[in-house]
Formats: structure tokens, C-alpha cells, sequence
């Protein structure tokens, strides 16, 4: 991270926002790890279904590291850029920020995780297909 987590806004687009519910929770209340995945693969799919124009897939996920637990009743808002558009690939980088709009108000939202998500564009079989076009609003 480049600049201090205090300071910190999100950065990218807001591509999905849901509510922690109890069904998605441990014993105590907080989120369970896996959910948290499949929310942000859920959004970055979203992004690249968008920049593939089409069915796309997951090819990989780098280091996501849980800065702090999210709980039942916070709503999260996860953020993505889209970094690289290769012939058949995209990369994109995600961040997760969380707060209580349900038992305690919170009018700042926390720094919860940032991940790196891999995409290929793929045909109706499954198999690679060329990105056409690559769009205008690559980030990095």
C-alpha cells in the first residue's frame, strides 16, 4: 500500500454493493472469508463480462489479505480497476470497504481487503477468444 490505511478512499469504480447477512456468518457474527471471495469475484466478473463483452472467466486470484472482519449488518462496497487488457486477459484489482448502516450508523466506511483478479475471455466452448476493442478506461 502506498499511502497510510487512515487516509485511504477507495479507489476504482463501485461495481457491487450487498449486506453481510446472518446466513453468511460464523458463530460469532462475523462474515466467513469464502463469501467475502465470492463477492469480489462476483464484482470483478462483473467488470470483466463488461470489458470482455461476453462470458468471461476466472483464471486466477492473487493475494487477498483480510485487514479486519466484516459483520452481520454492514453493508460492503467493493471497488474495482481495471489494471491490464491483454489479447485474451484482463487483470483487475479490487478493494473491499465495509460500514454499519444497520445497528450503529457509521458515516465513514473501513478499508477491509484489496485483491487481484485474473480473466480470460472465452467462447461459447470454453476456449480463450480475443478481447475486441480494448476499452478507454484501463487504470493502470
Amino acid at each position: 500500500m502506498d499511502e497510510p490505511e487512515a487516509n485511504r478512499e477507495p479507489r476504482g469504480l463501485l461495481v457491487l454493493r450487498t449486506l453481510a447477512m446472518p446466513a453468511d456468518t460464523n458463530p460469532w457474527g462475523d462474515v466467513f472469508g469464502g463469501w467475502l471471495l465470492s463477492q469480489m469475484d462476483i464484482a470483478a466478473g462483473l467488470m470483466a463480462g463488461e470489458v470482455a463483452k461476453g462470458r468471461s472467466a476466472t483464471v486466477a486470484v492473487e493475494q487477498v489479505d483480510f485487514r479486519r472482519p466484516v459483520a452481520v449488518g454492514e453493508t460492503v462496497s467493493i471497488f474495482a480497476e481495471l489494471v491490464k487488457v491483454g489479447r485474451t486477459s484482463m487483470t483487475i484489482r479490487l478493494e473491499v470497504w465495509a460500514r454499519d448502516l444497520v445497528h450503529n450508523y457509521a458515516e465513514e466506511h473501513d478499508f477491509v481487503t484489496e485483491g487481484t483478479f485474473h480473466y480470460v475471455a472465452v467462447n461459447d466452448a470454453g476456449r480463450p477468444r480475443v478481447i475486441e476493442n480494448n476499452p478507454p478506461f484501463v487504470s493502470r
